[in-house]
């Protein structure tokens, strides 16, 4: 990579040309792949890069250590830029998973499809076609990420590709199990005691959230750098906090966050029936006849304006939100000692600790 280019342009120039490679090949497919591949690209367009961004960090922390600011190399952008490919087959699959319509603004991946095939004028359910086509779809962006990542590896000492390679594995199977753990919460909740559903949250958070988006892909890039077990332990005493932390706040957001900035409807978790350490603290805090009340009220699609405020007061007023904000506090600063002495580069550090910030002090 030029050392020109600004390394998170790079990632994204990067998806842009793995996408034209994608657009040569289904040139000659027919319509229906080219419509196919155009879902992926608009699937890939928008979002944080966070996960790029934190494997970019990685590296930098590890190939700075004890020397001069580095340019991250052609390797890890391209398993910046998988990362990223990972990221939205699984936010196409979510979207499915939780039924929801919009995505960063935009109607989302199934939706998208289905009125596609309105416009078409093609016969059957075009809903039931939707959802089949999003599910399809995050299948080929996996198989993306995957290719993207193997040509990261070609280009990678073999010792360094096997280590890249087995964190990335472990990522994947985490963060579907994680997922599963997510949607069988909503229905096996009951089934334990009030005083375990928080922990049952954090342990999902961890999965699907926490590991998934920081600690990995710092791992990932630190790898590619050839950390050695120090480095990771430092990276990871940092990463799993600080992604504890973003889900944190991600919960936040999807309870009391702002449409025009989120891009989802306020309240959007508590209709999808999220059973969140947010919730799961405010139902450790009523009285067994209100706390049935919530659980009657969480999971209904057709919550409206004055019960989604009602349920926000009540988290308000339990205190579950002042302890989740003491929570993502604590998580962030536990994560900030984990760099101290750490023998890694000192401006990377500087931006790791930025990237922190943006991670858990947030809007959107």
């Amino acid at each position: 990579m030029s050392s020109s280019v600004d390394p998170i342009a790079a990632v994204s120039q990067r998806v842009d040309a793995f996408l034209t490679s994608q657009r040569v090949l289904a040139a000659d497919l027919g319509a229906e792949a080219q419509l196919f591949v155009e879902a992926g690209a608009r699937a890939l367009s928008g979002g944080k890069g966070l996960r790029g961004r934190f494997c970019l960090a990685g590296w930098r922390a590890v190939a700075e250590a004890g020397g001069p600011a580095a340019t991250p190399d052609d390797a890890v952008v391209t398993a910046a830029a998988a990362l990223e490919i990972f990221q939205a087959a699984a936010l196409v699959h979510d979207d499915i998973i939780d039924n929801s319509d919009t995505r960063r603004g935009r109607p989302a991946a199934h939706r998208a499809l289905e009125q596609q095939h309105r416009e078409a004028g093609w016969i059957g359910d075009a809903a039931a076609f939707g959802r089949s086509g999003a599910i399809l779809l995050g299948d080929l962006l996996v198989a993306w990420s995957d290719d993207l990542f193997e040509e990261a590896l070609a280009a990678t000492p073999a010792d360094r590709a096997a280590d890249a390679r087995a964190r990335y594995a472990t990522m994947r199977r985490e963060v579907t199990i994680g997922q599963f753990l997510d949607i069988a919460e909503e229905s096996a909740y009951l089934t334990e005691s009030d005083d375990r559903h928080a922990e049952r949250a954090l342990r999902i958070a961890s999965l699907k959230s926490a590991r998934y988006s920081i600690q990995h892909p710092l791992a990932i890039g630190a790898a590619l750098a050839g950390a050695d077990a120090a480095q990771q332990v430092a990276l990871e005493g940092f990463g799993h906090p600080v992604g504890i932390a973003f889900q944190l706040r991600d919960d936040v957001l999807g309870v009391f966050g702002d449409e025009s900035r989120t891009g989802k409807p306020s309240g959007d978790d508590l209709r999808e029936g999220k059973r969140t350490v947010l919730v799961a603290y405010a139902r450790e805090a009523l009285a067994p006849s209100a706390r049935r009340i919530m659980d009657e009220l969480i999971g209904d699609a057709e919550l409206d304006a004055d019960q989604i405020a009602s349920l926000q007061r009540t988290i308000v007023d339990t205190g579950a939100l002042e302890r989740v904000e003491q929570l993502i506090a604590d998580s962030a600063h536990r994560a900030d000692r984990a760099l101290s002495g750490a023998r890694l580069g000192n401006a990377a550090v500087g931006e790791l600790r930025d990237l922190a910030r943006a991670a858990t002090v947030r809007v959107t």
